[in-house]
């Protein structure tokens, strides 16, 4: 049985606009055409539509995905089997996030100690140290990282939701930039950039222009940064970095 575009839309809980968008780059093109053109879709465009939106809720980049579709030794149960192990985990750690919420909502209005069980639930779900190990190998020797372990071991719960304000607030202003095809070496987006480094500066480690300019290849060259920074806008990590670069080589004093 053929179904329109919109009949594909209701059932997958998607917007038709989507499905014309994976059409277009040639993530699912439908296998049919009515005699008026419009797009038809079979069973089969239903299980690679499937698969798209289980990799989406990876949080794997359209493009990664496509590639993998269209490799011809794509194993679809492989594929789903992985699948369903990394969403068993996404769900677990949902589920501890959601006690973590469930825990701070309890304690609202409640002055008495916390317990040293309460205070362990308050932070079930989080996972601050994913990388401690392999930044403290990388890293770990360097005067920044030392003076970052310096200054935030004394940090305030308040201080952190500042710093995280602030930060999301950074790349807010580079994500608009971009989107509004501002280049990244006009003096907006540099200093937006300015900014991002006074930032690091201000709550981390001294960090001086060369070195914003390296924490900028960092963001495209691990690809762990890249898609993190990307969650706020597709590109965004390629653009800060072409921005960190440009406002690097305005503060070169003059030869």
């Amino acid at each position: 049985m053929a179904l329109t575009v919109s009949q594909v839309a209701e059932i997958a809980g998607v917007s038709v606009r989507t499905l014309h968008h994976y059409d277009e780059i040639g993530l699912l093109r439908p296998s049919g055409r009515s005699a008026a053109g419009y797009r038809l879709y079979n069973d089969a465009d239903l299980a690679r539509l499937q698969q798209v939106m289980f990799f989406r809720e990876l949080e794997i980049p359209l493009q990664e995905i496509r590639r993998a579709l269209s490799d011809p030794e794509f194993d679809i149960a492989a594929a789903l089997r992985m699948q369903r192990q990394l969403l068993s985990e996404k769900a677990a750690r949902l589920h501890a996030l959601l006690s973590a919420v469930d825990a701070a909502l309890a304690r609202l209005g409640n002055e008495e100690p916390m317990t040293r069980e309460e205070m362990i639930q308050m932070f079930d779900g989080f996972d601050p140290s994913a990388y401690e190990a392999e930044v403290e190998q990388r890293w770990g020797q360097s005067e920044a990282y030392q003076e970052s372990k310096r200054r935030t071991a004394r940090y305030t719960k308040q201080d952190w939701q500042q710093i995280k304000s602030e930060a999301e607030a950074t790349f807010a202003r580079l994500a608009d930039l971009m989107t509004a095809g501002v280049a990244p070496d006009a003096p907006e987006a540099m200093d937006a950039a300015e900014a991002h480094r006074q930032h690091i500066d201000r709550w981390f480690y001294p960090c001086s222009h060369a070195f914003h300019r390296g924490l900028g290849r960092l963001y495209v060259d691990d690809p762990r940064f890249t898609a993190n920074i990307d969650k706020t806008r597709p590109g965004l990590a390629a653009y800060a970095a072409a921005a960190f670069a440009a406002n690097a080589d305005r503060a070169k004093p003059p030869a």
